[in-house]
């Protein structure tokens, strides 16, 4: 068998194994590269709501905080709560931060909900899961250097490397060497 043929099924074989993370990482670094413009994981929900002061000023500390999240029907897991002033608490339930007024019984709340199928992708690309899925990465990077690899060498004569690949294959490392020049 010819280097050739072992390098066509080398970078064929690894095309279809690493066809569903190329499209995970695909979406997800679209959706970081504009992390300025949105937030790709959670997708916020601002909500006013009043509650009656009386039902909550007699009580403080953890009663007041359990009372207010059961008139509010806040089901979340609890993480924290600060009262900065008189009339302000802050209560931090898990994918919701809630601000009350305890003078007037005005309650905001900002849900963090997260965006279905984005969330997870997002979770895999940063690397969140850390532990095994750190080694599958890294896998996984290193299958994308020997895609990138072998890909060179699939096609022959003037549509390969010797000709218009070398063109193609130089512009493709100016190109971040510019934008690194341009911005650095």
């Amino acid at each position: 068998m010819r280097w050739r043929r072992i390098n066509n099924i080398i970078h064929r074989d690894l095309g279809y194994l690493c066809f569903g993370l190329t499209i995970i990482y695909a979406v997800s670094g679209l959706a970081v590269n504009h992390i300025a413009d949105w937030n790709p994981n959670y997708r916020i929900e601002r909500l006013q709501t009043q509650i009656d002061p009386a039902a909550v000023n007699d009580l403080g500390g953890l009663d007041q905080v359990q009372t207010i999240l059961e008139l509010l029907d806040e089901k979340g897991q609890l993480k924290n709560s600060h009262q900065v002033n008189d009339e302000t608490l802050l209560i931090f339930v898990k994918h919701n931060n809630i601000n009350v007024n305890l003078a007037t019984g005005m309650v905001t709340q900002e849900k963090s909900i997260p965006r279905k199928i984005l969330y997870e992708m997002n979770f895999l690309h940063i690397n969140h899961a850390k532990k095994l899925w750190t080694w599958f990465a890294d896998l996984y990077a290193v299958s994308l250097g020997l895609l990138a690899i072998t890909g060179l060498f699939v096609l022959r004569g003037k549509k390969g490397i010797a000709g218009r690949g070398a063109w193609l294959t130089g512009a493709g490392i100016l190109v971040p060497i510019f934008f690194l020049w341009l911005y650095l």
